[in-house]
């Protein structure tokens, strides 16, 4: 047992050295990571890759399943994704790629829903696939937009095939992507947060920075948790268009 343990601690320190700084620093965006595995280690994704030139990429993404295996395959996943980003502009290429090797070398009813963005700081678009993941939400002053569901998610399908898509984001707005350990969290009661806790808190914090939102959902998450232990590993991407 004691040997278990700390490999699980050896295994917690190396995804805290692979994960990203949480404020990236890309002229015209204000951005914020956060990731918070439920035991050890953790089945979410969260990455930032400097590409090349004008381009930079985020990704949030959930391995099904908990503890060790599912911490090997997100890393597995996030050393794909960093292999590969460079050869693929286009994100829907980008991504069948990554579910043909997550299918060939993934484990039997394995798979990992994933958001893939791409900014530049010359642009105010966001473009981004969607492969089985909570679909992104963009808070703006005084209404929501939640974009489309996506593809299958990585592993399910060998030729499943996906869509980019791209939104402009106005200067202030927050573009917002979050893991199931936010909607999913539950209290001492059992009671989920849920997607219209979150949607709800969305409308209040359009005037705050990325971070400064974040935290917000954050605090009102561990609030309604309370003493209850966390199930589900927590993650954001939030990301507000500054000049």
């Amino acid at each position: 047992k004691l040997l278990a343990r700390k490999e699980l601690e050896a295994g917690r320190s190396i995804q805290q050295a692979l994960t990203p700084e949480p404020n990236p620093s890309v002229r015209g965006w204000d951005i914020w990571l956060y990731t918070r595995p439920a035991n050890d280690v953790g089945g979410d994704l969260v990455d930032y890759l400097k590409i090349n030139g004008n381009r930079y990429g985020l990704a949030i993404g959930d391995v099904a399943g908990k503890g060790l295996p599912a911490a090997l395959l997100m890393a597995k996943l996030q050393a794909t994704l960093r292999a590969v980003a460079p050869d693929f502009p286009s994100l829907d290429k980008l991504a069948e790629k990554l579910n043909s090797i997550f299918y060939r070398d993934s484990l039997p009813n394995r798979f990992a829903s994933m958001v893939y963005l791409e900014i530049k700081t010359d642009s105010d678009q966001i473009r981004f696939v969607n492969a089985g993941h909570f679909p992104p939400i963009v808070a703006g002053p005084g209404q929501l937009t939640e974009m489309d569901k996506g593809a299958p998610a990585l592993g399910i399908m060998k030729d499943s095939t996906f869509t980019e898509e791209s939104i402009q984001l106005k200067t202030g707005d927050l573009f917002v992507v979050y893991s199931d350990g936010v909607t999913e969290a539950r209290n001492e009661a059992g009671d989920f947060f849920g997607e219209s806790e979150l949607k709800e808190m969305l409308t209040t914090i359009e005037d705050l920075t990325a971070t400064q939102a974040g935290s917000k959902i954050l605090e009102n998450v561990d609030n309604f948790i309370g003493e209850a232990r966390a199930t589900d590993d927590l993650s954001m991407i939030i990301l507000r268009r500054i000049i």
